[in-house]
């Protein structure tokens, strides 16, 4: 009986780590929170679309998780009719379907844009029969680019462990920690300081980092001082709390990313994921979605600041898949009122937008498998 008592609080253990990471996935929203209300908005600036060269030097990959185009639209309307989104002229869609499943998840669909690779719902950076594939951030890295993953959520959590680790499932969060240190990542920042610092195991990869050179940093006051070197920046223990508690930590790490990035004169690749927008549409919380939108919109606003004074960057702005299937029941671009519906708590299938600014944006129109845009990037990036 002890023996049995023992083994249940082991599987107890070993539970509650993945709980805390996903419990959104079981959060409930209060009915005031169906429709967002409106508020002042922020002022976007129009770039302009001439650029240094027909081949990108740098490429940033951003990613709003479960962002499909009612999301996109809510946004706009919230912010009473613009975004800086709106510079990104190029426009197409990606089908998101997984290996085994209709409806993937953000792990098979992070895989997809960071692999080319379909996956099994649930795998991180391998591909059917759970062998690890290569990565656009991997591949980059041989080539003596410097690379970057920026998120909101835990920087283990499924999209950006997609373009980093190789794990048959999602929830193995410390050995995707673990697999940070087998890169040569330049800059990682996002929540998920437990999986480095608090594991089952014991073992503490902060000291790990440390050896490897890196600066590693626990607030956004001080990541954002760091200007060189290698950066691993740890933002909360798991995910970030939403917009009011983290402010604007995900515009200020996607700037920080860039400026260390960009000293690479070979060039850099970076993906950045608004990765809440997802945790607001699984709770059908239309004031939650909305202002993660705004705050990765925000982000994008960062990007296109560098790329559009670098001359050499391409931005591609997508999604893994669709949360929520939402959609738009009334709004008002005067006030910034949006009412949403939503017909799951889960993904949704359909196709999702693409949209792209900077040189080599062209080859982003039209109907594309999510695999179609690794295979792009990588020959923009790294094709001779």
């Amino acid at each position: 009986m002890f023996k049995k008592l023992l083994f249940f609080v082991a599987i107890m253990g070993m539970g509650l780590s993945s709980f805390a990471q996903d419990a959104y996935l079981k959060a409930k929203s209060e009915d005031v929170e169906k429709t967002y209300l409106g508020g002042e908005a922020y002022t976007v600036k129009t770039f302009p679309q001439k650029f240094k060269a027909k081949k990108p030097k740098n490429i940033i990959v951003m990613i709003g998780d479960g962002m499909g185009l009612a999301h996109v639209f809510a946004g706009l309307t919230a912010n009473h009719g613009h975004l800086f989104l709106e510079n990104c002229k190029t426009i197409g869609f990606s089908k998101t379907q997984s290996a085994n499943n209709y409806v993937t998840d953000s792990a098979a669909g992070g895989t997809a844009l960071a692999t080319g690779v379909k996956t099994n719902n649930g795998a991180i950076g391998v591909d059917a029969n759970n062998q690890p594939v290569k990565s656009i951030l991997e591949d980059a890295e041989e080539k003596g680019l410097s690379s970057g993953l920026v998120a909101t959520s835990a920087i283990t959590h499924a999209t950006p462990a997609s373009f980093i680790a190789h794990q048959a499932s999602r929830g193995s969060y410390e050995d995707i920690a673990s697999d940070f240190l087998k890169t040569d990542i330049d800059v990682f920042i996002g929540g998920g300081y437990d999986h480095f610092a608090k594991r089952k195991d014991g073992k503490n990869l902060i000291e790990d980092l440390e050896k490897k050179g890196y600066t590693v940093k626990q607030d956004v006051e001080s990541i954002k001082g760091v200007k060189t070197g290698k950066l691993a920046g740890f933002t909360a223990p798991m995910h970030n709390g939403r917009v009011a508690e983290r402010k604007d930590m995900l515009p200020v790490a996607t700037e920080t990313a860039i400026n260390i990035l960009s000293n690479n004169k070979k060039g850099f690749f970076l993906m950045v994921e608004g990765s809440e927008i997802d945790h607001g549409a699984h709770s059908g919380n239309t004031v939650h979605t909305i202002e993660e939108v705004l705050d990765f919109d925000q982000a994008i606003g960062k990007a296109l600041e560098f790329a559009s004074s670098n001359g050499k960057t391409l931005i591609i702005v997508t999604a893994d898949h669709e949360t929520g299937g939402m959609t738009l029941l009334d709004g008002s671009m005067e006030t910034g009122m949006v009412k949403a519906a939503y017909a799951t708590g889960g993904h949704s299938a359909v196709m999702v937008p693409v949209f792209a600014y900077g040189p080599g944006a062209e080859n982003f129109i039209g109907i594309m498998e999510n695999t179609d845009l690794h295979d792009k990037i990588k020959e923009l990036l790294l094709s001779k």
